[in-house]
């Protein structure tokens, strides 16, 4: 691969800096694996750690920081996720939440599919009465290339009683937007 991205400098650049033929593929590829490595991670033992703590209201993790790659352009983009749920019998490790969002946000990606799969994965490991994740984000590709147009995207995926219940889902819309 380093030769691979050695070979498109010099295309691009004929004159190009042979310091920058010697090193900067290398720190691409590094890079590169640097932003995929979510690939390597298992949202199963993400989310393993748990405790027994009797709870059944809302749990909120606000403006969790993520940057990811289009998966259609390579470029990145970035933003936050909020993420909640309502623990059934057990609550998870607090760090756990925003290790999930790394996980996922750390692949080839689209925001909807991220969004879905955070969600997913709570529902899935954590047997919630209900989950609520809201990303917003902010990519490159839009920005930097075609339309050339900033502009904020909001995903959302609600499951469960916060998907189910408008009283639920209200609050956990409230709590995403207050500060």
């Amino acid at each position: 691969m380093i030769d691979a991205i050695r070979r498109y400098i010099k295309g691009r650049d004929r004159h190009v800096d042979p310091e920058v033929l010697k090193n900067t593929p290398a720190r691409f590829v590094k890079a590169f694996g640097e932003l995929t490595a979510g690939y390597d991670c298992d949202p199963r033992r993400i989310l393993s750690k748990t405790f027994d703590v009797p709870y059944d209201e809302m749990v909120v993790v606000r403006a969790i920081p993520f940057w990811s790659l289009c998966e259609h352009h390579l470029l990145p983009f970035s933003g936050t996720a909020t993420v909640g749920y309502i623990p059934g019998k057990r609550v998870v490790g607090l760090s756990k939440i925003p290790r999930l969002v790394e996980c996922f946000a750390r692949r080839l990606q689209v925001q909807e599919r991220l969004t879905k799969e955070i969600a997913d994965a709570i529902r899935i490991h954590l047997q919630p009465a209900g989950v609520g994740v809201l990303v917003r984000g902010t990519h490159s590709c839009m920005a930097m290339r075609g339309v050339k147009a900033a502009g904020e995207m909001v995903t959302s995926c609600l499951l469960g009683v916060i998907r189910e219940k408008a009283e639920a889902r209200s609050e956990f819309l409230e709590l995403a937007r207050s500060k």
